[in-house]
């Protein structure tokens, strides 16, 4: 399917090119979220008139994000879990835990936007956590989890 971006989507294209991906993942997820829109005749039109609008829109968010990956950058997540002598957590902390600990801390976030390239942390320690807030600004935080005995 052809598809006009109205964002930037990584491993795809920039805001205002004309893409063909699978059906399903058009039909499931970009066009839902508002990142695309189909490449008809009419939207093609459409998208050209509106594209200073939406280039300056994306701009705006740009900045508001840089500013805000400059506040959060170097940030410390300090967790407590139940842990092992050992030094092995009974579980784990997941991207979850992190987003709603910075949600606290006047940084909201989603879990989605927590990247953790090692998965869930299952250790006690300092762990390089990464940030994604837009396609273009990722921030890397520590995340030092405590253990609590049981």
């Amino acid at each position: 399917m052809q598809i006009i971006l109205l964002d930037k989507v990584v491993n795809l294209g920039n805001l205002g090119e004309v893409v063909k991906v699978k059906d399903g993942y058009a039909r499931n997820f970009l066009i839902p979220s508002g990142r695309a829109r189909r490449a008809t005749a009419v939207a093609i039109k459409e998208f050209e008139v509106k594209r200073a609008e939406l280039e300056k829109a994306a701009a705006a968010k740009l900045a508001e994000m840089q500013a805000q990956g400059e506040k959060l950058g170097g940030t410390t997540v300090k967790l407590t879990q139940k842990a092992g002598v050992d030094g092995r957590l009974f579980g784990s902390v997941t991207n979850h835990d992190i987003a709603h600990e910075l949600t606290k801390q006047n940084f909201p976030v989603a879990k989605s936007q927590i990247r953790m390239p090692n998965g869930p942390l299952k250790t006690v320690g300092d762990h390089a956590v990464s940030v994604a807030l837009h396609t273009d600004v990722t921030v890397d935080i520590t995340v030092t989890v405590y253990g609590e005995t049981a």
